[in-house]
């Protein structure tokens, strides 16, 4: 359902045919589960105290699918939505669940600082853009380390920088892209109020100007307790309690947080990790994979979890 801009260095016979791109992120099982979930439920249609919808959705990757599809009705009505993410994070047959709070809110940035251009032998005729850029980028770590609360949860990365053409010409502009991290709303709101005015003082400060565009990304994934409570109980029957990890919450991001805005809803991770078999690779990396015995627990975590909620919600309604 998502492949990843990376070229695969796996030799499997189902390793990516196409130049440039996989599934690094565990899509394909997700949808692979999914099916096999459909396949149980539909055996068992008239057993099933009330209705299950399966959502295959599009674009998690860009963060876009799960909006688009609550905006297009597909969760209408529910009483709650469940997910799930395979991880190499935790060994397979473990279960990593979590209250409140789960992935960040993924919202991302564009600063461009100008300057003038000249030959690199008389920096003193310019205003050099790469010279401003690198103390832009190291005092962002400001907003993080000296205008935050050490116990709130905040990231903020450059990941692209880009500027000049040649070892003796100072260039004319440098630009840069990177992502905020936030869990909480309140700190979201604050951060790119706090990037500016570090931007464009340190810019002013050297004769440069500057341009600075902040875009947010999905909500935060929070999982309502009791849809959580209902997934943990699920996995302790399954699988027994030892197969239970608790984990904290993490600076990933997920757009599975879309469809709070329509039901309550939990999203909990699934065990694909397998040392014995060489299964280390973490998610987005060319060398990524699963152990596939990890696609039959999904199964019955999907499959006890609805009948789970489904019974819970029809004895609330009684």
């Amino acid at each position: 359902m998502d492949a990843l801009p990376i070229e695969e260095e796996n030799d499997f016979e189902f390793a990516s045919r196409n130049p440039g791109v996989m599934h690094a992120c565990g899509h394909d099982g997700h949808t692979a589960i999914l099916l096999g979930t459909a396949k149980v439920l539909g055996e068992l249609k008239d057993h099933i105290p009330g209705e299950v919808r399966f959502v295959f959705q599009h674009a998690e990757e860009i963060g876009r699918g799960a909006e688009e599809l609550v905006e297009a009705g597909a969760v209408e009505g529910v009483d709650a939505v469940i997910g799930l993410h395979l991880t190499p994070r935790l060994e397979v047959g473990k279960v990593g669940i979590g209250y409140g709070p789960r992935l960040a809110a993924p919202d991302t940035f564009k600063i461009s600082v100008k300057g003038e251009s000249g030959h690199a032998a008389w920096p003193q005729e310019t205003i050099d853009p790469i010279a401003v850029s690198a103390q832009v980028i190291t005092n962002l770590q400001h907003v993080v380390a000296r205008e935050t609360d050490p116990r709130e949860s905040l990231v903020v990365s450059v990941t692209k920088i880009e500027g000049g053409t040649i070892h003796n010409a100072i260039p004319s502009k440098v630009e840069m892209k990177g992502t905020v991290r936030t869990l909480s709303e309140e700190l979201r709101k604050l951060v790119p109020e706090k990037m500016e005015r570090l931007v464009r003082g340190i810019t002013g400060a050297h004769r440069a100007s500057c341009s600075f565009e902040y875009r947010r990304g999905p909500d935060p994934v929070v999982n309502h307790r009791w849809v959580m409570r209902v997934i943990e109980e699920s996995a302790r029957e399954v699988f027994g309690d030892e197969a239970v990890e608790e984990v904290p919450p993490t600076m990933g991001s997920e757009d599975f947080s879309g469809y709070q805005r329509a039901a309550p809803t939990a999203f909990f991770g699934l065990g694909a990790r397998n040392e014995g078999k060489g299964i280390t690779y973490p998610n987005h990396n060319p060398r990524f994979d699963i152990d596939e015995d990890a696609l039959e627990n999904g199964v019955k975590m999907f499959v006890y979890s609805a009948f789970g909620l489904l019974n819970e919600a029809r004895t609330d309604k009684a």
